[in-house]
């Protein structure tokens, strides 16, 4: 038997060739029979994930790459509770947090097509309570004192969908971390960080579309996602509730240590869910999300369903921002997460619901392609130009965990290596 060394983003795996005799040291090279490339590639991509584990880069992980005919790889590694000794499989389900802004933005875009909500209309019309709104115009963080006006513009449904409503979140601004409203204040809604269209902020912005969506639609969200987007996508395993039966299957969230090291959460039954987050709050399998991406390759089409017109598909993969640099933050809340950067320096834009990547990553995705990630250290992409979609999966705090996103970078790497040698 002989064996080479193989590079695949930055991973060195070990790929062998087997004879069709026992003594492989003896044979004539010419009797080798040499592993198809596209098991070599596979087999690094096993090896890059069962090295993650090994190194504690993550305690179990889940990762698929799709393109829009099926399943180019799929690979489950490490286990979803360490202390209970239950391996990982690839029906794993992973609490998916920011990964329902996404399926929210298509039950908005399902509305707009149907003429139920105006993308440029104002989302106060939809919800009153946002006129309630007000802007903070200065903030005193030493002694919490405040000045709060009315913007000079109301918030639009595609603010909402861009991030630009002047939303924020308390770990992605310290000015909300530390907001505590006086008594005349606490039906302020917000309040916003700057006036709606003049910047970028990851914030809450998805929940509000949440409650336009249950308002507009009369259906509960968990209601309308399920008949509208998980049932023609057949995503069964999908939702804001894991039935009973599936509970053994949940991921145990684990939090990384100033060591390096992973420490483990005690094992709870998650509680039922009776108010829903358009932000956030679904769980999902790699599989489920996948043909949510594949329906995306498709142009909003999979298995003969159709979720959202081509056109719509392409209109929500636009930027909306114009100029404004998205995606990235510095971390207000370092326990929940870490500063964010996923595009070079001020190259991230949005779309209508995702983030969108200005340039060409070489070896990576391509300029137009869209992605976002959950707060668990879960992380996507979808890349129409080079029909291949991808996903990695598990279950780690705080968000933006260095040692996931370079296993998420080299799966991306191996992932194209894969797709090039498979067409």
């Amino acid at each position: 038997m002989t064996s080479k060394n193989i590079c695949i983003g930055g991973v060195i795996a070990v790929s062998v060739f087997f004879t069709a005799c026992g003594n492989a040291v003896n044979e004539p090279r010419d009797r080798e029979v040499p592993v198809p490339p596209s098991e070599v590639a596979t087999e690094q991509m096993d090896e890059l994930l069962k090295g993650a584990v090994g190194r504690q880069d993550v305690l179990g992980v889940v990762a698929m790459a799709v393109d829009k005919n099926g399943v180019l790889y799929r690979g489950a590694f490490g286990t979803a509770d360490d202390v209970h000794d239950m391996p990982i499989r690839t029906d794993a389900i992973f609490r998916i947090a920011s990964m329902t802004k996404p399926v929210t933005s298509v039950a908005v875009m399902q509305l707009v097509e149907r003429g139920d909500v105006l993308l440029d209309g104002l989302a106060a019309e939809y919800l009153p309570e946002l006129f309630k709104v007000k802007v903070v115009e200065e903030f005193d963080a030493e002694n919490g004192t405040y000045l709060l006006r009315p913007p000079e513009t109301a918030i639009t449904v595609q603010q909402l969908l861009t991030h630009t409503s002047g939303f924020g979140y308390a770990f992605t601004s310290s000015t909300l971390r530390d907001y505590q409203p006086e008594a005349e204040d606490v039906d302020v809604v917000g309040p916003l960080l700057f006036d709606p269209g003049t910047a970028w902020q990851y914030g809450t912005s998805t929940d509000w579309l949440g409650r336009l969506v249950e308002r507009v639609s009369g259906q509960d969200l968990e209601t309308y996602f399920r008949e509208h987007i998980f049932a023609p996508l057949q995503m069964l395993n999908t939702g804001f509730n894991v039935p009973e039966s599936s509970w053994a299957r949940i991921v145990t969230l684990a939090r990384r240590q100033p060591t390096g090291t992973l420490f483990q959460d005690v094992r709870e039954d998650p509680g039922v869910v009776a108010n829903y987050s358009g932000g956030g709050g679904l769980s999902s399998t790699a599989d489920d999300y996948a043909r949510f991406m594949r329906m995306w390759l498709n142009g909003g089409t999979l298995d003969g369903r159709r979720v959202l017109l081509t056109e719509t598909i392409a209109l929500m993969a636009e930027n909306h921002i114009n100029g404004f640099a998205a995606g990235s933050w510095v971390s207000a809340l370092p326990d929940r997460s870490n500063d964010f950067k996923p595009t070079a320096e001020g190259r991230g834009r949005w779309g209508l619901g995702f983030l969108v990547n200005l340039d060409d990553e070489p070896g990576r995705r391509m300029s137009g392609s869209l992605a976002w990630a959950g707060l668990y250290n879960t992380y996507f992409w979808i890349d129409p130009r080079s029909d291949v979609a991808g996903l990695l999966l598990t279950q780690v705090l705080p968000f933006g965990d260095p040692q996931v996103l370079s296993v998420f970078e080299a799966f991306e790497r191996a992932t194209y290596a894969l797709a090039e040698v498979v067409r």
